[in-house]
């Protein structure tokens, strides 16, 4: 008996992570006929021009989908009006986020929008069988630096214990976790949780957390000021710059996530697992030179004093960040106060605060996708996504 093809329901299709499920959807892994239908949502407007994803009869664009503002009643209309062949829906990759500062109000957001979209999806989708979540490392605590729990147990496992109070009640993490568990308890339907660490990824209409989109947009500036050849000093730490960790493609995290949506629920339901490019982890010190070399710069060895910060740079430089922009006809409107997105302290919290050792153990993953795992240097993983960043108009091409 042939299984039916599966419907993608992708929440949160403009972000780093899901932008990037859509394009390996689209792209047909894990192969042409697995999945017959991607619907994509987007809180703010994309089109699909400026998406970057290849065109695909597959694909069903909705933007304005506003979860916060949404009950199970009003979404399940919305879904209705706008999706056809709900009953076919079988894999949610959910990665709609809304930050705050305020840990309370960041758990009550994502909470409500996570709850009203199971909860509306369940009537609907009587095929639904999986949902996908990326989390991150924070499960372990590494946003809280100096107070990381976990710097004397590495490599970080699955099976570490929880965060301990109230760090854990803090982070909205653990209550999404709650939160699927008793809602999917004796249901069809099962859950997996992704844990990668710093996720390099495009986004074509600016992200919250998208390092590689301000080291891209830093980096291309710093090469139109300065020439090509100039030295350019890693902008954190001593610290930072020989602290061990695993980097997290967009693509691996997509690809890992869409393998595990089509294992059998006994296999994969309910658990957690680190996602990396990497077996090993590497430092700033062994890859900050491959980034600056993709715009013709040399990389070298912070500073004494502390380095430039590069949403300072950026905005220090506005003229000639404006003088590039006309030059080589980019779009723009990213990474700066005024874009309503980018958030200015990201590059220095990761490339400074994360000035620790925090490996991330793959045994887990490595073990369940087995001959499919993929392993991804710096190289690969960075100037693929700076690649992108150039094809959509956002950092010039210089050799063109």
């Amino acid at each position: 008996m042939t299984t039916p093809p599966n419907h993608a329901l992708v929440f949160g299709a403009s972000g780093i992570v899901g932008w990037a499920f859509v394009n390996e959807l689209l792209n047909s892994y894990p192969s042409p006929n697995t999945f017959s239908r991607i619907t994509a949502f987007t809180n703010r407007p994309l089109s699909p021009e400026i998406s970057q994803w290849p065109r695909s009869n597959k694909l069903q664009l909705i933007s304005n989908l506003d979860l916060i503002h949404s009950d199970p009643t009003s979404l399940s209309t919305f879904l209705q009006s706008h999706v056809p062949d709900l009953g076919t829906v079988t894999t949610i990759y959910f990665c709609a986020y809304i930050f705050s500062a305020d840990p309370a109000t960041e758990t009550s957001l994502n909470i409500h929008m996570l709850r009203t979209t199971v909860q509306a999806i369940e009537p609907l989708c009587p095929n639904f069988r999986m949902l996908v979540l990326p989390t991150g490392v924070k499960a372990y605590g590494v946003h809280l630096l100096t107070s990381f729990p976990f710097a004397s147990q590495l490599p970080l496992r699955e099976s570490h214990p929880p965060l301990p109070e109230p760090h854990a009640t803090q982070l909205f993490y653990t209550h999404q976790h709650a939160l699927l568990q008793k809602l999917s308890a004796s249901k069809k339907w099962s859950y997996v949780d992704l844990r990668p660490d710093i996720v390099v990824g495009f986004v074509p209409n600016n992200n919250q957390h998208s390092l590689a989109q301000w080291l891209a947009l830093y980096l291309s500036l710093y090469r139109y000021i300065h020439g090509v050849g100039a030295e350019v000093s890693f902008p954190g730490t001593s610290k930072s710059w020989i602290a061990r960790a695993q980097d997290s493609s967009q693509d691996v995290i997509a690809r890992f996530g869409i393998f595990l949506s089509l294992q059998p629920e006994k296999v994969v339901a309910g658990q957690s697992f680190n996602v990396a490019d990497t077996k090993e982890p590497g430092t700033w010190e062994g890859k900050w030179g491959v980034l600056c070399e993709y715009f013709g710069l040399v990389g070298v060895e912070p500073e004494e004093r502390e380095g430039l910060d590069p949403a300072e740079f950026l905005e220090r430089h506005k003229d000639e960040r404006g003088a590039m922009e006309r030059e080589y006809g980019l779009k723009g409107g990213h990474g700066t106060v005024e874009d309503g997105v980018s958030l200015s302290h990201v590059p220095g919290f990761l490339m400074k605060g994360f000035d620790f050792d925090r490996p991330l153990d793959l045994g887990k993953m490595r073990g369940v996708w087995g001959d499919a795992a993929e392993e991804r240097d710096a190289r690969a993983t960075w100037w693929a996504v700076f690649d992108r960043y150039k094809a959509a108009g956002i950092i010039p091409d210089f050799e063109s």
